[in-house]
């Protein structure tokens, strides 16, 4: 890969549920800087997200680019082993398995690995004290937690999040936005999805709006911080929230 190529790049990407055009040619880049991609419920950011990890709908067209190798056709598996975490919206744990055996069936790492269980627990020490509980057992903060850590045990060179800080209180969406930080700085590559603006400025400074299954516009946080009217255009909020 050349050093100018982006890491994800995504050209004319189109998907269908049936006759549903839910994705119109999606065209975006994510390079070292962490990019958020904004947007009110049914927009498409989902499919989008979907679509990157090879869990799309049937009918999907375009590019979609990791490290220069095309990743339409690959099965989700590969995708992964390609180096795309991915942590989705609602967090999918399984209800009866324990923090512990959520993070074993991943894989404890190898001896050079950055991610490893026990660097899982040392970024989340509550999950540490709670690695016998059963994902049903766990408040809304530590499932994200445990969802972000299960992705970063696969070791990934880019993480992609689908809503984040949904349905998690204002404290512990502060944390995640510490945490996510954290992992920008030692060099991790994000996209994250996210309907709150007020965590989606906190992480990334390009800001890409989609609107109807396509990206409609690109702003940055700060003028998205700095104007009520682009967050009412775009999202139909009054201020930003978090």
């Amino acid at each position: 890969m050349s050093v100018a190529e982006p890491v994800l790049a995504i050209k004319g990407l189109d998907a269908y549920y049936g006759r549903a055009h839910v994705l119109q040619r999606v065209e975006l880049e994510v390079g070292s800087e962490p990019v958020a991609v904004i947007g009110r419920n049914g927009m498409g950011k989902t499919s989008l997200c979907k679509a990157i990890v090879g869990m799309s709908p049937p009918a999907v067209k375009g590019s979609i680019r990791f490290e220069g190798k095309e990743l339409l056709g690959r099965a989700s598996y590969r995708i992964a082993g390609a180096g795309i975490g991915y942590v989705p919206q609602g967090r999918r744990l399984f209800p009866s398995l324990t923090v512990d055996e959520h993070l074993r069936m991943i894989g404890s790492g190898n001896g050079s690995a950055r991610w490893t269980i026990d660097a899982v627990y040392e970024l989340f020490p509550r999950l540490a004290e709670r690695k016998g509980n059963r994902g049903m057992q766990l408040s809304g903060g530590e499932q994200q937690m445990l969802a972000i850590g299960r992705a970063l045990l696969t070791n990934p060179k880019l993480l992609v999040m689908d809503e984040p800080s949904e349905g998690l209180a204002p404290t512990i969406v502060e944390g995640m936005i510490e945490t996510l930080a954290a992992l920008v700085a030692e060099g991790m590559n994000l996209l994250l999805i996210e309907q709150n603006i007020g965590v989606a400025t906190s992480v990334a400074d390009r800001q890409l709006v989609m609107i109807n299954g396509r990206i409609e516009a690109e702003t940055t946080a700060a003028e998205l911080v700095a104007s009520e009217e682009l967050q009412q255009q775009y999202l139909g909020v009054m201020r930003i929230e978090r």
